[in-house]
């Protein structure tokens, strides 16, 4: 019997117009635009729809995307798919615990407008940053990290492409370890700090302070955690690892290795963009792996899976 799993992206998905046409054709995703209007209390389908400056600002980027992954899940299990697991990478780990039965809607928005808010201002703007090494395994590249202050991994993203995170000159300094070490390439991502770094404890622990505050709910389906790639199935668990997670390293080829070895072999990518699907090519390309980021994509997927279960 096939299992299917959800996938939820992270920061640098965003795309103007993202889930316009959701909001336009289905009253479920529409209410759920509504409801972080009132509970933000600032218009976030302006910032979803419109050309602006915000959709690209941390604290603003997690509130659209939450948003749109959360309007688009709720189409989908309307259609009928519903998840057996869900996984979600760094902010995409909301989306995956409100799938999975363990927040609500409502709790996601709130804290994931205070997380953002926490990591856009943990550190002054310019003096952190995050690469993309590409072309390096993860133990090659912690070997590189292990040398230099400074640097460490954020994201196991899959074989080949290993993020890493830090003092944005620490980084420039360790680029040529990288390449000397037989990185193919070291190519700078466009955000504001050092995300997953150890430069982001203090912004963990003041998200405690509101994850305290969440009504958490027992699980009806499992999720796998960023932190350790282990399957959550006690809710008591979340909000330590969603503190630590704003610091840690995301297990992202990990956490999928584990949905695999678990039984789920079909997956879902929800929200704007394909980076999650070119990842799972490179992970295990056996698996069924879809994407729904539009209505149109959406139909398809659904008549396909249906067919597969």
């Amino acid at each position: 019997m096939s299992k299917i799993g959800f996938l939820y992206p992270g920061q640098g998905a965003q795309t103007v117009g993202m889930g316009k046409d959701f909001y336009e054709q289905s009253s479920l995703a529409k209410d759920a635009y509504e409801q972080s209007n009132a509970l933000l209390s600032f218009d976030i389908t302006s910032i979803c729809f419109e050309e602006n400056d915000l959709l690209n600002r941390t604290d603003y980027t997690q509130a659209a995307l939450v948003t749109t992954c959360l309007a688009m899940t709720r189409e989908i299990e309307n259609q009928g798919i519903h998840p057996d697991m869900a996984a979600g990478l760094s902010l995409g780990e909301y989306c995956a615990i409100v799938a999975a039965g363990g927040m609500s809607y409502e709790d996601a928005v709130k804290t994931i407008w205070v997380r953002g808010n926490l990591m856009h201002n943990a550190v002054p703007d310019g003096s952190g940053g995050m690469a993309a090494v590409l072309g390096l395994s993860g133990e090659q590249v912690k070997a590189v990290t292990d040398t230099v202050e400074n640097v460490t991994v954020a994201n196991y993203n899959c074989p080949g492409q290993i993020v890493v995170t830090g003092k944005k000159d620490a980084i420039e300094q360790a680029t040529p370890a990288f390449k000397e070490a037989g990185a193919k390439r070291v190519i700078p991502v466009k955000v504001s700090g050092p995300f997953h770094s150890p430069f982001l404890k203090g912004a963990g622990e003041e998200l405690y302070e509101t994850l305290e505050t969440v009504d958490w709910r027992p699980l009806s389906i499992p999720y796998v955690t960023n932190v350790t790639a282990e399957v959550i199935t006690d809710i008591s668990q979340t909000k330590e690892l969603l503190r630590d997670q704003v610091s840690s390293s995301v297990m992202w080829e990990q956490s999928v290795r584990r949905m695999i070895a678990e039984g789920v072999d079909i997956f879902v990518e929800i929200g704007p963009g394909k980076t999650l699907s070119g990842f799972m090519r490179k992970i295990d390309r056996k698996v069924n792996m879809f994407k729904i980021g539009t209505v149109e994509e959406m139909v398809t997927v659904v008549e396909k899976i249906k067919e597969l279960m």
